[in-house]
């Protein structure tokens, strides 16, 4: 079954009324930058996670140059720059435009496509369809009407990133076919592979001339599903399964050899220094993950070992898996605590939990970045956390109160609920 953890909170659950947008959104970007408690923030789009080597040194330059020295990963496979001045922007467009990360200063904030990481572990190999579908994009004068939180997924057969419930997602199937799930639909579009990325560009335009008609305006195909026709077929179930931790298992022709690693970033952070490492290791290309890691295609298996030693995770089975934090103090002055040294020190100290359920730290109210569908909750309350399992049984009361010292033995707890 499909595993679904979108990348951003849920505006409005599905069914509820279309929420007012008359607004634009404030989704940051690589040349609007958001004011944070620690600086600037800029968040540079990488469709399909794909970076060269030279590209992801320009990045760590930037960061150490004009930033705070470090880089975040988000949940969508970009990056994030901290710790920014605020008149910064224009050195760093100009940085950016020259590494080739600036295609389109009119369609940099809607260019937000999520692609399979791994070595074709399914049906396809969506990298071309990612670059197709970012060229088509700046291409078209009317995407600039998206939201800056609108998503494309393009998914190679095996699930991981269908399982994100984009606002529209590609799925690779056999024989040269494709499906074209709008939102959370329960069924899909049937469309020939090879016009695949004109029918996803299609439906984000249906999107929004439907809109128009309707007289509403949405961010998410999910806040007005009713607008399009989702299509005929059901949608199929699907493992949802991420690459691994560690080195990639080849395919094909190369049984028996390793196809690239696969690395974890702790809530997906980085030096600069880090950074450098991670371009080291590669064979000229980085694929960053919605799930705050790093694919190295090409790259040997005895480099795990330079990875491990510069802080970056190798393997899984450990209570990092399924972790997430949102920036928590002193990044953002909603914050209660500082959720993400918290969440460290509990997940550090706590046993392997493999199988256990995901678990987001969260230091207000708004629980920015929480993955959706079942999960332990940590809420920040200024005396300690709230831990709670989001998508208990109705009329289940889960929610404990704990302080500081108490907090981890309640999340390992929690993290190992099987009702």
């Amino acid at each position: 079954m499909l595993a679904a953890m979108p990348p951003e909170p849920d505006a409005v659950a599905p069914g509820a009324a279309v929420p007012d947008r008359a607004r634009p959104d404030a989704c940051p970007g690589a040349l609007r930058l958001h004011p944070a408690d620690d600086g600037a923030l800029a968040r540079v789009r990488l469709p399909g996670g794909l970076l060269t080597t030279r590209q992801a040194l320009a990045l760590a330059d930037a960061a150490r140059e004009l930033g705070d020295g470090r880089l975040e990963i988000t949940s969508r496979g970009n990056v994030q720059l901290r710790g920014l001045a605020s008149d910064c922007g224009g050195e760093l467009g100009g940085r950016l435009r020259a590494a080739g990360l600036l295609p389109s200063d009119t369609h940099e904030r809607v260019r937000n496509i999520v692609a399979s990481p791994g070595p074709a572990a399914g049906l396809g190999d969506v990298r071309a369809w990612a670059r197709s579908l970012d060229q088509s994009l700046c291409a078209s004068p009317w995407a600039t009407a998206l939201s800056g939180k609108f998503l494309f997924a393009l998914d190679d057969g095996s699930g991981d990133v269908a399982a994100l419930d984009a606002d529209v997602t590609l799925i690779a199937g056999p024989d040269g076919t494709a499906l074209l799930r709008l939102g959370r639909a329960a069924t899909v579009r049937p469309v020939p592979a090879g016009q695949a990325v004109y029918a996803a560009l299609d439906a984000a335009h249906e999107f929004l001339d439907a809109q128009r008609a309707a007289g509403v305006r949405a961010w998410h195909l999910r806040e007005a599903p009713d607008l399009l026709d989702p299509g005929p077929l059901p949608l199929p179930v699907l493992s949802g399964t991420r690459p691994p931790l560690g080195a990639l298992p080849g395919s094909g022709p190369q049984v028996g050899l390793y196809a690239g690693l696969h690395v974890g970033l702790r809530f997906g952070l980085a030096t600069a220094g880090q950074w450098q490492v991670l371009a080291d290791a590669a064979e000229g290309e980085l694929r960053l993950t919605p799930w705050r890691g790093v694919v190295l295609p090409g790259a040997p298996a005895e480099r795990l070992a330079a990875l491990a030693a510069a802080g970056f995770r190798t393997a899984g089975g450990t209570a990092w898996d399924g972790a997430s934090a949102c920036t928590g103090l002193p990044g953002c002055a909603k914050s209660l605590a500082d959720v993400r040294a918290d969440a460290a020190r509990a997940l550090d100290g706590a046993p392997a939990n493999p199988g256990g359920l995901p678990v987001h730290w969260s230091g207000c109210e708004r629980r920015c970045g929480h993955p959706a569908g079942r999960r332990v909750d940590v809420l920040a309350t200024g005396q300690g956390y709230r831990v709670a399992l989001e998508g208990a049984p109705p009329g289940r009361d889960t929610a404990v109160e704990v302080t500081n010292e108490e907090m981890a033995a309640a999340v390992a707890a929690a993290r190992r609920t099987t009702t």
